[in-house]
């Protein structure tokens, strides 16, 4: 595999209409919003959807959701005890040398040496704990404007079980976001890429990963087609060291309300401009292509 030779930025813009993009377990699974009224997904939950499309992909993942897992294994520690590194023949929790380890388990799995990773188990009296760290990196998405959040009262219409009587409470609650475009922001290290063996065909697999996110993640609180990444920003920087920070990359795409005294209602309702002074040189392959 090519090895990766340029510093590459990205900014996917994600559409929700009348879904719930990331219940907060802690406040009623309703949709995270931060103290402003925008609305927020989690890294881990993008991470998690990135992992399911590598793994629909025919890619060989290491954190698996259980109702995902495709190697029989019910916890990452059986898997790393059955998982054989092809390169020395051996089962990785038998790599008694660190590095060894490391660079077995960023072989072996795409999401460790794209994210990296924490292995730390214990068995027998002894520890492990070895870290990776990964050239990818997600920030949270945040909505571009306000979202409202509306909720809607279910009720439940049958037993649980048999002869069980009518609860008196049978009434539930969906919430969901009625309309908002988020921003996630990312950017892939070149230095970090080299340690973990994360080459420009991984790039190209976590490109049409951002760009198929919620393909065969449809569920009642995100019905098939409520959201969708509706543009994706691909800067490939022209070197190894850095030619513009990332935060000057990201800060290039303006994102602007065309009627700022109403709350959107639809992505026509946004103008997105790259300001290609701000980064002289610079340009970002746009998907799909405008």
């Amino acid at each position: 595999m090519a090895a990766l030779e340029h510093k590459i930025d990205f900014i996917a813009l994600i559409s929700v209409d009348r879904a719930n993009p990331n219940g907060d377990p802690l406040n009623g699974n309703r949709p995270r919003t931060d103290y402003n009224g925008l609305g927020e997904i989690s890294d881990v939950c993008i991470k998690r959807k990135i992992r399911n499309r590598m793994q629909d992909m025919g890619e060989k993942i290491f954190v698996q959701s259980n109702d995902r897992s495709d190697d029989g294994c019910t916890s990452l520690q059986e898997r790393v005890k059955k998982t054989v590194d092809l390169e020395t023949n051996k089962k990785i929790s038998d790599l008694k040398d660190e590095n060894e380890y490391a660079a077995a388990a960023c072989r072996t799995w795409l999401d460790v040496r794209s994210f990296g990773q924490v292995f730390s188990f214990k068995e027998k009296g002894e520890s492990v704990s070895i870290g990776v760290r990964g050239p990818v990196s997600i920030h949270q998405a945040v909505s571009l404007s306000q979202v409202e959040v509306q909720s809607m009262q279910i009720t439940k219409s049958v037993n649980g079980a048999s002869g069980e009587k009518r609860a008196s409470d049978t009434m539930g609650a969906k919430h969901f976001v009625r309309f908002g475009v988020y921003k996630l922001k990312g950017s892939i290290n070149v230095q970090l890429a080299k340690k973990t063996g994360f080459s420009s065909e991984d790039a190209q697999i976590l490109k049409d990963c951002l760009l198929t996110l919620f393909e065969n993640d449809s569920s009642s609180a995100r019905p098939e087609g409520s959201m969708e990444v509706i543009k994706l920003y691909w800067w490939e920087q022209d070197c190894k060291e850095v030619q513009y920070s990332s935060a000057q990359v990201h800060r290039s795409l303006k994102c602007e309300l065309r009627h700022p005294e109403q709350l959107p209602e639809s992505v026509e309702d946004y103008e997105f401009i790259v300001d290609e002074e701000a980064t002289p040189g610079l340009k970002p392959e746009v998907k799909p292509e405008v």
